[in-house]
């Protein structure tokens, strides 16, 4: 039954899980949290927060979580699946062929200030930019019309960027889509308890507060490169 597959592409600290409870409050969609994160952490070593938690709770084969999970038929008419772009890693991606793709953009100095909260170290690779930036241009580059939509964007006009994001996509907007219950949502991913806090105090999309954090001078050229990959695709961001 399942005829509208929208896979977003992001990296962390990205309001991704809300837009998520966004999609998950509709009436007509099954939403998935990130299907790729314990191939992620096997293939590449990486230690994260919860870690062997998440690598016990998840299929660790990244072509039987595409088979069984991604591309499986639902009886939900809209799939939503939240994905950090770094997970795409080791693994096919034919598959993207088949979705609708939409990449989640941040200001890069808000990312890295959140992130080194959980990661105090990062690198490229946990930021996510590089590999969205590639991703989309694989994708455009076979004729696809990838879709790009900026936190920033979203936190100043929650309606009017989610109304143009369902037309771009061929689905109704539903006004529920602005509001959630607070607390956790039974579709989390074990790792929630590190990384959602916010989300789960919240009920909605929070007005957009500049955050006035510097990013330590050690990660200077780091912000660098992000910013490089983030004004690329911001160029082709929904706008408010």
């Amino acid at each position: 039954m399942t005829k509208t597959r929208i896979c977003v592409w992001s990296g962390p600290r990205n309001i991704s899980t809300a837009l998520m409870y966004s999609f998950a409050n509709r009436t007509d969609t099954r939403v998935i949290d990130e299907p790729f994160y314990a191939h992620y952490l096997n293939s590449t070593g990486v230690t994260h927060p919860g870690r062997e938690e998440v690598l016990a709770s998840q299929e660790i084969d990244a072509g039987k979580v595409i088979d069984q999970v991604v591309l499986k038929d639902y009886d939900e008419p809209i799939l939503f699946i939240k994905n950090m772009a770094h997970h795409l890693t080791e693994m096919r991606t034919d598959f993207l062929d088949k979705l609708i793709n939409v990449f989640l953009i941040r200001d890069p100095e808000e990312v890295i200030t959140s992130l080194i909260k959980n990661l105090p170290e990062p690198v490229m690779r946990d930021t996510g930019f590089k590999m969205e930036y590639e991703i989309f241009e694989s994708l455009q580059a076979k004729g696809l019309k990838p879709l790009v939509i900026d936190a920033h964007e979203l936190l100043k006009d929650p309606e009017k960027i989610l109304k143009a994001f369902c037309q771009k996509v061929d689905i109704s907007f539903e006004w529920q889509m602005l509001s959630w219950n607070k607390g956790p949502r039974p579709e989390d991913g074990v790792w929630a308890k590190y990384w959602y806090e916010n989300v789960h105090n919240s009920t909605g999309f929070a007005p957009y507060c500049p955050k006035n954090r510097l990013v330590p001078p050690a990660l200077n050229g780091l912000l660098e490169s992000c910013q490089h990959y983030y004004d690329l695709l911001y160029r082709e961001a929904i706008k408010a």
